[in-house]
C-alpha cells in the first residue's frame, strides 16, 4: 500500500469510527430517548383523542336524530289516543241518532 492509501483508509476509518460514536452516545442520552418516546406518545394520545371525539359527535347526532323520530312518534301517538275518544263519541251518537230515526220510522 501506498502513503496515499494508507491515509485513506485512515480517513475511512475515522469517519466509521465518528459514526460509531455518534450511534453509542445517542443510545446512551437516556433523557433525550426518553423525551423522545414521550413526544411520540403525546402525539399518539392527542390523534386517537381526536378521532374518538370525531366518533363521539358521531354517534350524538345519531342519538339526536333518534331522539326527534321518537318524539315525533309520541305526539302523534298522543294525537290518535287524544282523538279515540271523540270518535267513539261520534260513532256513539251516530249509532243512537240512528236507532231514535229508525224507531221514529218504524211507528
Amino acid at each position: 500500500m501506498t502513503a496515499p492509501e494508507i491515509q485513506q483508509e485512515i480517513e475511512r476509518t475515522r469517519e466509521r469510527l465518528g459514526e460509531t460514536v455518534d450511534e453509542l452516545t445517542a443510545k446512551a442520552d437516556v433523557k433525550a430517548r426518553t423525551q423522545a418516546k414521550a413526544a411520540e406518545m403525546k402525539a399518539r394520545t392527542q390523534a386517537k383523542a381526536a378521532e374518538m371525539k370525531v366518533k363521539a359527535q358521531g354517534k350524538a347526532t345519531e342519538v339526536k336524530v333518534k331522539a326527534t323520530q321518537v318524539s315525533g312518534q309520541l305526539r302523534q301517538n298522543e294525537t290518535v289516543q287524544r282523538r279515540w275518544p271523540l270518535a267513539a263519541a261520534a260513532a256513539g251518537a251516530v249509532i243512537i241518532a240512528s236507532i231514535v230515526v229508525w224507531r221514529r220510522r218504524k211507528t
